[in-house]
């Protein structure tokens, strides 16, 4: 089982800037967000995340877990739309698409994963953007896993923590 979660937040720990995650994203994260998406089996993104970030498009197929049954992004062939715990989505999107699941749910969820260490590898970028919302202690998210590598890219940082 390979479950593995991605997160960019600025440097303040914010999620979002005028409610989307673009507000605290940087070229360097953009470019390397894009080609580590390819390599799982399925994303699994929240209903608010279908909703305010754009996924008109995925490389692998997109589950949404929403308590609504209506699809947020109809231009999108690859989406499936769920009414599923995250947990629960995660075991059925394994037996439906593969061992490797991408989180790219928003910070409710992935903390939620988080608490129930069910997420493997923890992608985070850390960007210079401050002033955002939806602020976490993104220090202590790392705390949930033995290893943890850093690297830098125009200053951006970037975070892979896994056990």
């Amino acid at each position: 089982m390979s479950t593995s979660a991605s997160l960019v937040v600025g440097v303040d720990g914010s999620t979002t800037k005028f409610g989307s995650s673009r507000g605290v994203t940087s070229m360097a994260d953009r470019t390397v967000f894009l080609e580590r998406r390819r390599g799982f089996d399925a994303i699994l993104i929240g209903g608010n995340t279908a909703r305010t970030e754009p996924y008109s498009y995925s490389p692998v197929p997109l589950i949404v877990i929403s308590r609504s049954t209506i699809n947020p992004l109809p231009e999108n062939p690859d989406v499936h739309v769920w009414n599923l715990t995250p947990a629960q989505a995660i075991s059925r999107a394994q037996i439906e698409f593969g061992e490797r699941i991408l989180i790219e749910a928003g910070v409710g969820i992935i903390k939620e994963l988080l608490a129930e260490k069910l997420i493997d590898e923890f992608f985070l970028t850390v960007t210079p953007e401050q002033d955002g919302e939806n602020k976490i202690l993104w220090k202590e998210s790392l705390s949930n896993f033995a290893q943890c590598e850093k690297s830098e890219i125009d200053e951006t940082l970037f975070f892979h923590a896994y056990n």
